[in-house]
């Protein structure tokens, strides 16, 4: 069964096209605002990156404890390593909701340095 806050967050995702933020809708900006400042309180959190790198360094030590290069070994191998790209890829996806939101922030300051 889907829980209630699986539907919300799929609802609240972001769907705005990132790549023509000029042509955003107010209420598109205020999403894309809110969205980067919750990925930059993410990445500002100690305890998160804590536990982030601690999972990094536990699937690193796991894959440098198989020894052996049997097609098992080798699908483990790449098994984990697929885990460890997904959470740079994670990260990686936080870091660009906050470059979005400081280009807008840029963007809404244009015209009023230009007054």
């Amino acid at each position: 069964m889907i829980e209630d806050s699986t539907i919300e967050a799929f609802n609240t995702r972001m769907t705005v096209d990132l790549n023509n933020y000029k042509k955003f809708t107010p209420a598109q900006r205020d999403q894309v605002k809110k969205y980067g400042s919750d990925a930059e309180a993410l990445l500002k959190n100690r305890e998160l990156a804590l536990f982030v790198h601690h999972f990094k360094f536990d699937l690193t030590d796991s894959v440098t404890a198989i020894a052996g290069h049997s097609p098992d070994d080798n699908s483990a191998k790449i098994a984990l390593v697929n885990q460890l790209c997904a959470m740079d890829a994670f990260i990686g996806n936080l870091k660009r909701a906050v470059s979005m939101r400081n280009r807008v922030l840029e963007w809404e300051a244009a015209p009023k340095q230009n007054q």
